[in-house]
């Protein structure tokens, strides 16, 4: 019996625990080692609290929360997460983000420039928690948020792309953190994305992965951040693209991904399917000559195949390259524009084995010129 994954707590849970935690140590001045918040998705969080430093007038509090990603592989898992609660003259409650937490250098994000990376439906937790426990008390606090290794953690994120810069950021919509989500994948699309509008691009430049980030980098010398990542969801990506008001969009990766969408699989992901063989087999086929020896010949061949380069050499040495990896092409094109409804000019480059181009779309270098 296939076990049920676990789910966890975001960021954003945890600031909220470790702050509601220091205020009610510095209201009471004993120590808390558990702390219950609501969550905005319903669950009940029950955070323990480690690392209490208290200042000796006690109108200082800090402590930590250390975040549970659940069966997730959030590489925020394990991190900690730490909240300083200080006594203020200034009335409200003002919330900053401290060391290893990111700030913000680009338009379009949750947060304006030069704030810190503290999303808004966390400040929104932090703030209703501590207020929760103040009441009617009108004592003025300020909230400094940090996160130990914060800075190295953020490296392995999205973070550096996006403009966040000097640590990770604190999120979470629900509070919750659903193992292998799909949906906080296609929120990270949407959220570069926006950030590539506001800057003012007029051509979404895309690329499923790494392998299209690098194709990128040594074939055209265009930066890691220059890109955004769709990961398996090209279809949303499309759909957020054309959502955030882009017209055009040149679209790079491996065959081995983008051979998948000329066949109009829209989250090319293996678990909905292969196909990739068939998809050249079928196109391949056309050119040959349907039934013909020879396209039984190429048919058998691919079948065979495993990796699609090697289906590359196949197609070529059938002297097919010309005929089949354009009208693959075309097919990316076709579908990826039926996608976006009409609304957006899509251009596309296809590599394969060591990051050489392939083919590619009739405008597709000069939208490379104009990005």
């Amino acid at each position: 019996m296939e076990r049920k994954l676990r789910s966890g707590y975001t960021t954003g849970s945890c600031a909220a625990a470790a702050a509601k935690a220091a205020l009610m140590m510095m209201l009471t001045g004993e120590d808390i080692n558990n702390v219950s918040i609501v969550t905005p998705k319903g669950p009940v969080y029950n955070a323990e609290i480690v690392n209490i430093i208290k200042s000796p007038d006690n109108r200082e509090v800090t402590c930590s929360v250390i975040k549970d990603g659940g069966d997730d592989p959030d590489v925020t898992t394990g991190a900690y997460i730490n909240v300083t609660v200080k006594m203020s003259d200034k009335e409200g409650i003002n919330i900053d983000g401290g060391e290893g937490v990111g700030r913000v250098t680009k338009p379009g994000l949750d947060q304006p420039i030069g704030a810190a990376a503290i999303n808004s439906v966390p400040r929104k937790m932090i703030r209703e928690n501590l207020e929760e426990v103040l009441g009617d008390r009108k004592t003025g606090l300020d909230v400094i948020v940090s996160v130990t290794g914060g800075e190295e953690i953020a490296k392995k994120t999205f973070n550096p792309m996006l403009g966040i810069v000097g640590g990770i950021s604190i999120l979470g919509t629900t509070g919750i953190v659903e193992p292998m989500s799909d949906s906080a994948i296609v929120e990270t699309i949407r959220t570069h994305v926006r950030v590539k509008r506001a800057e003012g691009k007029e051509i979404l430049l895309a690329a499923p992965g790494n392998y299209g980030m690098t194709f990128l980098s040594e074939k055209y010398d265009i930066k890691d951040d220059g890109a955004v990542q769709t990961s398996n969801f090209v279809y949303d990506a499309v759909s957020i693209a054309v959502s955030e008001g882009f017209e055009k969009m040149l679209f790079v990766g491996h065959i081995g991904k983008l051979v998948k969408v000329a066949g109009g699989i829209k989250n090319t992901h293996s678990k909905y399917g292969d196909h990739r063989m068939e998809i050249l087999t079928d196109i391949a086929s056309s050119f040959a000559g349907k039934g013909t020896d020879k396209a039984e010949r190429i048919s058998k061949a691919l079948s065979e195949c495993v990796m699609t380069d090697e289906a590359v050499r196949i197609i070529t040495e059938e002297g097919l390259a010309d005929k089949v990896f354009p009208r693959m092409a075309e097919l990316i094109k076709k579908h990826m524009e039926e996608w976006s409804d009409g609304k957006m000019t899509v251009e596309v480059i296809v590599f394969s084995n060591e990051y050489t181009e392939l083919v590619s779309t009739g405008d597709a270098h000069e939208f490379i010129k104009e990005v």
